[in-house]
């Protein structure tokens, strides 16, 4: 089908190569040049892709135009963004907001702050759910199924800290429910620490932000922030906290 080998072309971008030349694209999509170039002349028309003037071809404007039209992430972006720069203006560190897809955590947004420690995520990038702070965040008020699956799947190590047990990983994910922070130490980058907690609504979880911090810092004085807009935003999608029992 045309619609599949087009993806394929989209799937051969990637962060570490953003620019492909024709022959490129050919290889990493494993389709005949000519095939390719046909595609690829059709897709830069329409705008999904742009040529450089070295001769090789990027994601276009027009297909991030769409994209930034996806209702999970339109809507839960303008829900999220003023409790996340109120979270930037109260830390001035770098805050981030992801959505969970599959067994990854997908980030939708970050306020990237000047001198802060670098950040191994970025805008449309993925990182798994066991190393990082939103993504403990979203795995621990995920579906019980969905949990299971992430246990029973080989857990990568990227530090000596990272939780590669499931057993350690089920008591990380119940204390992060007990305390509605989630907080990755060096789970994923040994410099960087991630203080996350979920966004909720009636139906469940939608999201979670974080704050990232040096990992030489104590979580303890970003906590009440970060629940502060997690608890804000969540509220702005219609949660309401359990009515406390008298």
């Amino acid at each position: 089908m045309v619609l599949s080998r087009a993806l394929r072309i989209f799937e051969a971008f990637t962060a570490e190569q953003p620019r492909l030349t024709l022959s490129q694209l050919s290889r990493r999509a494993g389709l005949p040049l000519t095939t390719t170039h046909r595609l690829v002349h059709e897709l830069a028309a329409w705008g999904a892709l742009e040529r450089d003037d070295e001769g090789r071809y990027r994601i276009g404007l027009r297909l991030w135009e769409v994209a930034a039209l996806a209702p999970r992430g339109l809507g839960l972006r303008e829900h999220a963004m003023p409790y996340l720069e109120d979270l930037y203006e109260a830390t001035h560190q770098n805050v981030q907001l992801a959505v969970l897809d599959g067994t990854e955590a997908l980030y939708l947004e970050r306020l990237s702050a000047r001198g802060a420690v670098g950040v191994v995520s970025r805008v449309g990038g993925r990182l798994p759910l066991h190393a990082t702070g939103v993504g403990l965040a979203l795995l621990a008020h995920s579906d019980p199924a969905l949990q299971e699956r992430v246990l029973a799947e080989p857990l990568t190590r990227f530090t000596p800290q990272t939780v590669t047990s499931p057993r350690e990983l089920r008591r990380l994910l119940a204390e992060v429910r007990r305390t509605g922070v989630a907080i990755s130490d060096r789970l994923l980058d040994p410099l960087a620490l991630s203080i996350a907690a979920p966004i909720l609504t009636p139906a469940g979880v939608a999201a979670a932000l974080s704050v990232v911090v040096p990992s030489t810092e104590s979580p303890a004085p970003y906590i009440p922030a970060v629940l502060t807009a997690s608890r804000g935003a969540s509220r702005s999608l219609g949660w309401r906290p359990p009515a406390s029992p008298r």
